[in-house]
This record gives structure tokens, C-alpha cells and sequence, in this order.
């Protein structure tokens, strides 16, 4: 009796210990399902077909859908990197991010294309993208222009790098629109100069208008600012000087007529002193 009850926990235990594996079975059947699940959608994420990507990333991009189009492209640039796709999917992918103005995202990507292939023909049109980029957030003058400069270094390396690319003349237009930008800039600052009466630091800045931006629509007023501000200085021969180059180069502008008016008052006239680095600088303007 005495060792039958004794057996009666022993056999609790062993009734427990097979029971237990049986309920918590289920459990581990649910967890090991679970990974396996995980670890097969991870094996069938990184080995989609390269091509099955693509189109699926076109498709996307022509149905409007540019967020899951970088998704797919960016896809084959984790899976296939370096293959034919993967170099096609690498542009495709700084376009989208253009489009959706991921613009840090596209520059990075033209970068890339750009120096992972640059004798490909497409890395004209990367390094387009990366120019665009900059471009697209090109602020107003009264604020930074690095967006500027940055937009003219990138364009510049399209028209000098693929001279013959059907992104040339659009390249251009947007260079000159970023100059023109620079040159606003410069104009801002002197006409703050200016109306402070601190002469001397307007005139460097209209003066650098006029010598390195004398193809912009700013060069009229730098001139005529030059005039304004060497006659309130005394410099009445420089004066003089820029108000004559700018009637020989621009003769029906109003800033012309303004600054002959000025000269009048004191009894003075256009005239041009050769020796002038005004008189230099006029022989470089083309007009914007």
C-alpha cells in the first residue's frame, strides 16, 4: 500500500510530462510555421526575377504610381546589383525619385550612375537628373543660391561631357537662369549697400555683376547703379564712364535714361574713359 500511494505522485509527474509535450505541440508547430513563413518570403524577396522587377517598376511608373515603381527598382539595386537590369533600374530609379521631389535621393543615384558607368549612354541623362535636382530647388534671390551654383557645376558637366546629348540646350536654358539667379543675388546685396550709403561696398557688388554676369538681364540696373553710386562719391569720370557703356549697349532702357538724367544735374554727359575697368568689362557684354 505503502509504495502504490508513494506511486501515485510519481505517476501525476509522468502523466504531466506526456501531456504537456501534446499541448504545447501546437505551439511550437505555430512558431516554426511562423519563421518559416518569414524566411520564405525573405528567400522569395531576394530572388525575384531582375526583369519581373522591372516591368513590374515600369508599369507602376506608367500607371502613376512613382512610390512603388522606386520600390521595385530599388529592389533590383539590393538583388541584382551590377547586372544589366540593375544598371537600368539604378537611372529609372533617380527618375522616379525626380518625380516624387525626392530630390536628395535622385542626386545621390545620378552620382552613382554616373560614376559606376560613365561611359554608358545614359549617364548623360543621370547627370541631367542630378542638375534637375538642384535645379528644382533653386529658392528666391533674397535667400541661398548654393541651389544655384549647384544646378550650374552639374548642368555644366552635361553640356561639357556630352556635348552632343539631347539634354545640351536644356542644360543651357538653365544655367543661364541659374546665373541669372546668382547675379540677382549680387544686385540685392549692393542695392542694400546702396541705400546705407555705403558706397564702396555696393559699387564690389554691381561691379561683379557687370564683370561676370554681363550676359544676365542684370547687368542694365548694375550699371546704372554704378553710375548712381560713383557720381554720389565724386568719382564723377567713372560716372560718367558707366553710364556711357550703358547707353551704347542698352540705348532705350529706362535705366540708361535715368542715369543720363542724373549726370545732367550736375552738368555732366555720358563719356568714356578707356582706361576704365567699366570701359573693359562693356566690350564683354552680349546682353541676356
Amino acid at each position: 500500500m505503502f509504495f502504490e500511494r508513494a506511486a501515485q505522485p510519481l505517476r501525476r509527474v509522468r502523466t504531466v510530462a506526456t501531456v504537456l509535450p501534446v499541448l504545447l505541440a501546437p505551439l511550437f508547430v505555430s512558431a516554426c510555421a511562423s519563421d518559416q513563413d518569414i524566411d520564405l518570403a525573405t528567400y522569395v524577396e531576394q530572388t525575384d526575377p531582375a526583369d519581373v522587377l522591372y516591368n513590374q517598376g515600369l508599369a507602376n511608373m506608367n500607371a502613376g504610381r512613382l512610390g512603388e515603381a522606386s520600390k521595385k527598382f530599388n529592389a533590383i539595386d539590393r538583388q541584382h546589383p551590377y547586372s544589366e537590369y540593375g544598371r537600368k533600374a539604378l537611372v529609372m530609379g533617380a527618375f522616379s525619385d525626380y518625380r516624387q521631389g525626392k530630390y536628395e535621393e535622385a542626386i545621390n543615384s545620378g552620382k552613382r550612375y554616373v560614376q559606376l558607368y560613365p561611359t554608358d549612354p545614359d549617364a548623360a541623362y543621370a547627370q541631367y537628373i542630378v542638375g534637375l535636382s538642384y535645379f528644382r530647388q533653386i529658392r528666391d534671390v533674397t535667400q541661398d543660391q548654393k541651389e544655384s551654383r549647384r544646378a550650374i557645376e552639374a548642368m555644366e558637366e552635361v553640356v561639357q561631357r556630352w556635348p552632343d546629348s539631347q539634354y545640351v540646350e536644356d542644360a543651357k536654358a538653365k544655367i543661364r537662369f541659374a546665373r541669372d539667379q546668382l547675379a540677382g543675388k549680387e544686385m540685392q546685396v549692393g542695392r542694400y549697400y546702396l541705400e546705407r550709403r555705403e558706397y564702396i561696398a555696393g559699387i564690389k557688388r554691381f561691379r561683379y555683376v557687370v564683370e561676370n554676369y554681363s550676359n544676365t538681364r542684370h547687368v542694365e540696373e548694375a550699371l546704372a547703379r554704378l553710375t548712381e553710386s560713383y557720381y554720389a562719391m565724386g568719382l564723377t569720370s567713372e560716372a560718367q564712364t558707366a553710364a556711357a557703356v550703358l547707353g551704347h549697349n542698352y540705348p532705350d532702357s529706362q535705366w540708361y535714361k535715368d542715369s543720363y538724367a542724373l549726370l545732367q544735374k550736375g552738368g555732366l554727359e555720358p563719356r568714356e574713359t578707356g582706361t576704365s575697368w567699366i570701359s573693359k568689362a562693356g566690350k564683354l557684354i552680349t546682353g541676356a
